[in-house]
């Protein structure tokens, strides 16, 4: 069986926080001692994330129950 994929909109600045979020908590588990592949590959995705630039798709707070 095929894992759900998730898909978010970010814009620029949010999509720095969250760089710079997984880079700090990289950076802690290198300072513990522990593995990083987890952090480093979540960098490299969200890093490579296309731009997309088109309609944006908004929802009523009572559609997403």
């Amino acid at each position: 069986m095929k894992e759900p994929m998730y898909h978010i909109e970010l814009d620029d600045n949010q999509h720095s926080a969250v760089i710079q979020s997984l880079n700090d908590s990289r950076n802690a588990r290198i300072a513990e001692g522990k593995p990083t592949d987890m952090y480093d590959e979540l960098i490299l995705i969200i890093g490579k994330a296309p731009y997309r630039k088109g309609r944006r798709y908004e929802r009523n707070r009572d559609d997403a129950r």
